[in-house]
């Protein structure tokens, strides 16, 4: 892995406000520790961000230079940074010195290569289970990336930690039986069925009769259809029709 160069800077002074203030001035705190004393210093949060881009999940080698120091220069690499919740922005940055000759664990990005059968042949899915390995090795033989030949996965299959081939001078310290990557079944098209029963509609209650004063009795619907209408009684004295003979 190539190493690349950040510039940083002493400080004096630690505590919220301090380090508030230096992030109104563009640059984050940070502490240098691993040497002979931990050093508190400031770093541009830019330069910093442009360096792991493209590099996620795996540790960076970096020279550090001093600002306004004769040349003088450390190796070290990033060991941990912390961003706003909120806004995202870098708020801190951990700096380890490490020497050359020194092994010294950290994460490498594990990278799927090929394309499993599993895939190609029967439509499955690939899951990458992880993502990153910790590993041991020497400063300057840090890899980029690992990677993990999925190729002869069929559905089902599992690869394993045991199953990766790491480079010369890297030893992977995860459990060997851990799971990297698996080929899961293609999912089953999902058809919506026909509703069973169409909803039911509340038809609104007929009135037919009228609602009944207090004191009054209501009439039985059923019978006041059933019964037939009355024949009307002859009017007394009415006169007899032109048909009709006087008695």
């Amino acid at each position: 892995m190539p190493t690349q160069e950040l510039i940083i800077k002493r400080r004096e002074g630690t505590g919220k406000q301090i380090a508030k203030r230096l992030r109104r001035e563009g640059v984050v705190p940070a502490i240098l520790y691993g040497g002979a004393q931990t050093e508190s210093v400031t770093v541009d949060p830019r330069a910093v961000l442009k360096m792991i881009a493209g590099h996620e999940g795996s540790t960076q080698l970096l020279t550090l230079k001093f600002d306004g120091d004769g040349g003088g220069t450390r190796m070290a690499i990033i060991r941990a940074m912390q961003f706003d919740p909120v806004t995202e922005n870098l708020l801190h940055v951990d700096l380890q010195e490490v020497s050359a000759d020194k092994p010294i664990t950290v994460r490498v990005a594990v990278h799927p290569v090929g394309e499993a059968i599993g895939v190609k042949d029967t439509k499955g899915i690939l899951n990458l289970v992880l993502h990153e390995l910790t590993v041991v090795t020497l400063p300057t033989q840090i890899p980029e990336r690992i990677d993990a030949d999925v190729s002869n996965l069929a559905i089902g299959d599992v690869l394993t930690i045991a199953d990766l081939r790491a480079p010369q001078g890297v030893r992977i310290v995860n459990d060997p039986g851990q799971a990297v990557a698996t080929v899961s079944p293609p999912m089953a098209e999902e058809v919506a069925a026909p509703a069973a029963t169409a909803a039911v509609t509340a038809e609104p209650e007929v009135l037919t009769e009228r609602k009944p004063k207090e004191g009054e009795e209501a009439a039985p619907a059923d019978d006041a259809k059933k019964a037939p209408a009355a024949k009307a009684p002859a009017a007394a004295g009415k006169r007899p029709e032109k048909g009709d003979k006087e008695k």
